[in-house]
């Protein structure tokens, strides 16, 4: 893997976390991701649909802790972070275990209605969340909409979430899911 590339998307994957910018992430700092998320669409975190999210988050945070071998309540500083989530989802099993369930869950949450579908405006409402620039969420939109129809599948989504973390293609339309590198 182009370790440049992995190391940049996870590095916004960290920023995305660490809301508050003070270096490190701690397990409430990604619940506060997945809060932020359920606040956007208007889901209580006790609905199906809530729960899944933050328990998927959860997890999330589990296998990072086993990764870097230590309990659940710690911090993270940006380097343990990179080299967790590559232990844990990127050479690790732990993707499609951990990882894939809890990007499903956001994605069903963006299909609110359950048609399938996420529009621009439920896709904007996500980024808002992970505190991406305004201006950069029709570009990351237009870019994984590789049909031109207006709208992602919730597949989709899943699948730019796998590109944007596993992928070393410095071209995978994934690597646009937060926006521009």
């Amino acid at each position: 893997m182009a370790i440049d590339l992995l190391n940049h998307k996870l590095d916004r994957a960290f920023d995305h976390i660490d809301a508050s910018g003070n270096g490190v992430v701690e397990r409430e700092d990604l619940l506060g991701l997945g809060a932020r998320i359920l606040v956007g669409f208007g889901e209580s975190p006790t609905s199906v649909t809530g729960a899944s999210l933050v328990d998927g988050f959860d997890e999330i945070w589990s296998a990072l802790s086993r990764a870097l071998e230590r309990d659940a309540d710690f911090s993270i500083a940006r380097q343990d972070f990179r080299t967790g989530m590559v232990t844990a989802f990127v050479t690790g099993d732990q993707y499609d275990a951990v990882f894939r369930p809890a990007t499903m869950a956001v994605a069903e949450l963006c299909d609110g209605d359950g048609d399938g579908r996420i529009g621009p405006g439920e896709f904007r409402t996500m980024l808002s969340a992970f505190g991406v620039a305004y201006d950069d969420v029709d570009e990351a939109f237009d870019r994984l909409d590789r049909t031109g129809r207006g709208a992602l599948t919730v597949d989709e989504l899943v699948l730019a979430a796998a590109d944007y973390y596993r992928s070393d293609d410095p071209n995978a339309a994934g690597n646009w899911l937060f926006g521009p590198l």
